[in-house]
């Protein structure tokens, strides 16, 4: 159930390298560009649009980084496209503009953002487009069922599952208690069969992440480290890191 070794050979830039102070915004061409220059391995996030697309992007709700506002699922690849970035030129991307771009040259690790409403259309629109690609590249979510859609309609691509200690935080207010108690522990990983855990650097160490990677041989990621103080602790605790802010030196 382990992942391949590529995937923990190089540190892996958080939405790609980005850097706001220098117009480099996440998730865009800027970002991933960088990243494949430091020859890092590139985590991005993708939504589902309302046609059906997979667009490369992290917040369900546009207004963060873009001039427009509103739903992103409820936008079009085109609108999408089309949609003004408030410190760059450069537009939104679909997987399959990223695929084009990074063309094999470093891993991509590809996080599906989802509603947890059990609707499947992204990850089906993202095994379409990694059909054809010839590089690395590997699935996770923090839903399980999206990770279980990856086993079932991506099997020949690495999946993984994101994860962390709790999930009291104001992030996941708008789930039921039900589905926050399923991501708790792990508990879904004999459904889902992860090959590799990506955990929350500060929730490490924790029970249910040692026994994936100790007991299951799952690689362990730890995310999202910043400071020096998490680079010691992935360094003690996991096989290697999701890290944004600063360069890795080789």
């Amino acid at each position: 159930m382990r992942a391949p070794d590529w995937l923990t050979a190089r540190p892996v830039a958080h939405r790609g390298l980005h850097d706001i102070s220098r117009g480099i915004v996440e998730n865009m061409p800027g970002a991933v560009q960088a990243a494949i220059a430091g020859n890092f391995s590139i985590e991005v996030d993708i939504q589902l649009s309302a046609d059906g697309e997979a667009m490369v992007h992290h917040d369900h709700a546009l207004g963060r980084l873009t001039e427009a506002t509103g739903d992103l699922v409820e936008k079009t690849a085109a609108e999408l496209r089309a949609i003004k970035f408030k410190a760059t030129d450069e537009r939104m991307m679909s997987l399959s503009d990223l695929c084009g771009m990074v063309a094999g040259r470093v891993p991509l690790v590809i996080e599906v953002k989802s509603h947890f409403d059990g609707d499947r259309k992204l990850v089906k629109r993202m095994a379409e487009v990694l059909a054809p690609y010839q590089g690395p590249a590997v699935g996770m979510s923090f839903d399980p069922d999206q990770v279980l859609a990856l086993r079932e309609l991506l099997p020949s691509r690495p999946r993984g599952i994101v994860a962390q200690r709790s999930y009291d935080d104001e992030y996941w207010a708008d789930l039921t208690q039900a589905q926050r108690d399923s991501m708790l522990y792990l508990r879904h990983g004999f459904q889902t069969q992860p090959h590799f855990i990506a955990y929350k650097v500060d929730h490490l160490p924790a029970p249910a992440p040692w026994i994936a990677r100790n007991v299951f041989g799952c690689a362990l990621l730890g995310w999202t480290v910043r400071t020096p103080e998490q680079r010691t602790r992935v360094g003690q605790y996991a096989d290697q890191m999701i890290f944004e802010g600063f360069v890795p030196q080789a």
